[in-house]
C-alpha cells in the first residue's frame, strides 16, 4: 500500500506545473496591483512604462516604505498571456536587500539548489527555473540582488553561461 501511496505522490508531483518563485506573498503572473497595495501601501514611487505596446506601471517601494529588511522592492505590472494583457498582474518584481539579510545559504535554504550558476563580470549569479534570479556582492557571500519573474524554461545545460 505504501508503494502506491508513494507512485501516485511521484505522478502527482511530476505532472504538477511548475511554481513559481515567490517572496513576501508576490508572485509573478499571480498577484495582482490591488494584492500589491493591499500588502505593502502606496509605493514611494509610481512610474507608468510603455512595455512592447503595452502601458504598463513600475511601483518602488524604498526607505521606510520598503519592506523590513529590504532597501528598494520594485514591482514592474503588465504580463502578456496567451489569453491578452494583463495589465494589473504583477510581471517581474526585483529586491535590494540591506546588507547581512540575504545570503547565498538563507537562498539555498529557501529555494533550494540553483538550475544554473554563471558570472557577470565579477558577480555571481544563482539562476531558478522556478523564476528566480540571485546576483551575489564580490564577496560572493551576500545577495545585492533577486529578481522575481514567471517560471523560466532553461535549455540543457552544456557548461556555464556565457558572460555578458
Amino acid at each position: 500500500m505504501r508503494c502506491v501511496v508513494w507512485a501516485l505522490g511521484l505522478v502527482v508531483l511530476l505532472a504538477a506545473p511548475t511554481a513559481a518563485a515567490d517572496w513576501g506573498q508576490i508572485k509573478p503572473a499571480v498577484t495582482t496591483q490591488a494584492d500589491v497595495r493591499a500588502r505593502y501601501g502606496a509605493p514611494t514611487r509610481e512610474t507608468a512604462q510603455k512595455i512592447e505596446g503595452y502601458d504598463s506601471l513600475q511601483w518602488a517601494y524604498e526607505g521606510s516604505q520598503a519592506p523590513a529588511g529590504i532597501a528598494k522592492m520594485i514591482v514592474d505590472f503588465g504580463l502578456l498571456t496567451p489569453s491578452g494583457y494583463k495589465k494589473e498582474v504583477v510581471r517581474t518584481f526585483r529586491l535590494e536587500p540591506k546588507h547581512d539579510i540575504f545570503n547565498r545559504k538563507l537562498v539555498v535554504d529557501g529555494w533550494g539548489p540553483p538550475s544554473r550558476v554563471g558570472k557577470e563580470g565579477d558577480l555571481e549569479f544563482f539562476l531558478y527555473e522556478e523564476g528566480l534570479l540571485v546576483y551575489f556582492g564580490p564577496d560572493e557571500k551576500d545577495v545585492t540582488v533577486m529578481i522575481f519573474t514567471r517560471p523560466q524554461k532553461l535549455p540543457p545545460a552544456a557548461g556555464p553561461l556565457p558572460q555578458r
